[in-house]
C-alpha cells in the first residue's frame, strides 16, 4: 500500500521530528530538533530530497546522534585550517599552556598540517571534502618519504588528535578522525651516556673557554638547558662563602669550604626569544630577529617544567669552586665592558651581561664536543649522563628524583641507563651463582648439602 503523504503545510508538534511532502517543490522534507543554539533558540536541522527513504534515514541519523550526545554544533563551517588557527590562538594560547609547548603545536600546524590537510572540512558538505583518517595517514606517509623522522610524524599526529579532541568536546564535530588514523611506530632509541674519559675531556676543553661552569653543571647535576641558562646569582646559596675569611683575609676561601655548604635553586626556565620588526621603514631583514630595532614579543623566562622541577641541589666542592672562579671572571668582564655592560643578574651571560640565547648555547656545545674530540651528541644527553652517575653511586631513587626534578618514578627508568660496567657486574654475579663449583664437604664422610 502506498505511503500516505502529509498534507502540505501540516507539521508535527513543536520540538518533535517531522517528515512531510511539499507539493510546492515536489520534495520530501525532514526536520529534527537536536538541541539549543548559542543564542538559546532551538537548533533544528533540515534535510530534503525527492527520495522519502533518504529523508527518513537522515532524520533517524540525527535523532540517534542527538540521543547519544554526538551532534555537531551549528555555526561556522569549519575547515581544518580555520579550526587549527582558532584552536592555537584562542583556546591554547599561553598561559593556558607553556610557551614551549605552544611553539611545538604551532610548528606542527604551520609546517605540516595546514599545508597537508588544511583545506578539508570538519563537517561533511560534499562526499569527498570532509577530513577522514585516510587523509591523515596519507600525510604521515608523505612526511616519512620526505625525510621526517617517526618521532616528528608522531608529534604531528598528537597535535591534530588533540586539536580535534577539543573540537569534539565543543560539539563542532561528532567524531574525531585522528583517533582512527594510524601513525608510524616510534622505535625507542637507546641513549648511551658519556663515559668518564669523555666527561673529563669535555671539562678539560671547557676550562679553556668562557662559561666553563655551564657545562660542568650540565654533566654533574643534569640541569635542563633552560634551567641552567635561567640561573641567577640570587639562586646560589653560598651559606657564608660571601663573607670575608678572617683567617685568610679573602672572600670565598677554598680552604674553609668544609665549614660551609653551597646549593643552587632551580626556579625558572630560560625561553627561546621571539621578536617582531620594530623598524618604522622596512629594514630589509627577512627575520625579525635580525632587525636592528627588533622588539621582543616573549618574556625571557617562565616557570619550571613541573612543580617537581622547582628544587634545591647541593653542589659538589669542585663545582662550587668552579662557580667561584666563574663569578670572578664575570666581574673582570663587567669591568672590561664598562658602559656596555647590561646587568641582568644571570649566572651565564654574554661578554656584555645579556643572558645567553638557547640556540647560541646549543652551537657552543657542538663546538665544544668537536674540539674535545668527543662524538657529537645532543645537549640533553648530558642530563642522561648525570642520571647514570647517580645510579652508579647507588643514590636512592627518591633522592635522584629530587635532584633531577622528576615528578614520577617512570622517569627514573627512562633516564637511568644501564651502563656496560653495571651489565658486566650483573653478568659476573649470575655466572657465580649458576656455574659456581659445588661446595666441598667439611669432612670426607659428610655429604654435600642438597639444594632445596
Amino acid at each position: 500500500m502506498a505511503r500516505k503523504k502529509r498534507p502540505e503545510g501540516t507539521r508535527a508538534p513543536n520540538g518533535s521530528s517531522s517528515v512531510y511532502f511539499s507539493e510546492t517543490d515536489g520534495h520530501w522534507h525532514g526536520r529534527v530538533t537536536v538541541g539549543k543554539k548559542d543564542n538559546g533558540r532551538p537548533d533544528r536541522r533540515h534535510t530534503m530530497s525527492k527520495d522519502e527513504t533518504k529523508v527518513r534515514n537522515k532524520v533517524r541519523e540525527w535523532e540517534n546522534e542527538r540521543d547519544e550526545g554526538r551532534v555537531r554544533k551549528a555555526g561556522q563551517n569549519w575547515t581544518v585550517e580555520k579550526w587549527l588557527n582558532h584552536w592555537l590562538n584562542e583556546i591554547m594560547a599561553p598561559p593556558t599552556i607553556t610557551e614551549n609547548a605552544w611553539d611545538a603545536y604551532e610548528v606542527a600546524c604551520r609546517v605540516h598540517l595546514i599545508p597537508g590537510v588544511g583545506a578539508h572540512r570538519l563537517q561533511r558538505s560534499h562526499a569527498d571534502d570532509k577530513l577522514e583518517a585516510e587523509h591523515l595517514e596519507k600525510l604521515y606517509r608523505k612526511m616519512m618519504r620526505e625525510g621526517s623522522s617517526a618521532g616528528r610524524v608522531h608529534q604531528v599526529h598528537r597535535t591534530i588528535r588533540t586539536a580535534l579532541k577539543e573540537a569534539k568536546k565543543r560539539k563542532i564535530i561528532a567524531d574525531n578522525p585522528a583517533e582512527l588514523a594510524r601513525a608510524p611506530k616510534v622505535e625507542d632509541i637507546e641513549t648511551e651516556p658519556y663515559d668518564v674519559d669523555e666527561i673529563q675531556s669535555i671539562l678539560e676543553t671547557a676550562n679553556k673557554r668562557r662559561n666553563s661552569a655551564r657545562w660542568a653543571i650540565a654533566l654533574a647535576l643534569g640541569l635542563r638547558q633552560g634551567e641552567a641558562l635561567g640561573l641567577q646569582w640570587p639562586d646560589v646559596n653560598w651559606d657564608g662563602w660571601d663573607q670575608p675569611c678572617d683567617e685568610h683575609a679573602v672572600s670565598f676561601c677554598p680552604e674553609c669550604f668544609e665549614h660551609h655548604a653551597t646549593e643552587i635553586g632551580v626556579r625558572r626556565n630560560r625561553l627561546r626569544p621571539k621578536y617582531k620588526h620594530g623598524c618604522s621603514k622596512p629594514c630589509g631583514r627577512k627575520f625579525a630577529g635580525y632587525c636592528p630595532q627588533r622588539v621582543a614579543t616573549r618574556k625571557e623566562t617562565a616557570g619550571t617544567k613541573s612543580r617537581a622541577g622547582k628544587r634545591w641541589i647541593g653542589l659538589p666542592k669542585e663545582l662550587a669552586l668552579l662557580l667561584v672562579r666563574h663569578m670572578e671572571a664575570q666581574a673582570r668582564e663587567r669591568e672590561l665592558a664598562a658602559d656596555l655592560w647590561e646587568e641582568t643578574g644571570y649566572v651565564f651571560t654574554k661578554p656584555t651581561g645579556q643572558p645567553l640565547v638557547p640556540n647560541t648555547d646549543y652551537h657552543h656545545w657542538k663546538a665544544l664536543l668537536k674540539e674535545a674530540g668527543v662524538k657529537e651528541r645532543r645537549l640533553h644527553d648530558a642530563r642522561h649522563t648525570a642520571a647514570t652517575v647517580l645510579l652508579l653511586l647507588e643514590v636512592p631513587e627518591r633522592t635522584v628524583m629530587a635532584i633531577m626534578g622528576w615528578s614520577s618514578t617512570a622517569m627514573a627508568a627512562r633516564y637511568q641507563h644501564v651502563t656496560d660496567r653495571i651489565r658486566r657486574g650483573v653478568a659476573g654475579r649470575v655466572n657465580g651463582l649458576l656455574w659456581a663449583p659445588p661446595a666441598k664437604p667439611d669432612d670426607e664422610g659428610d655429604e654435600a648439602p642438597k639444594v632445596a
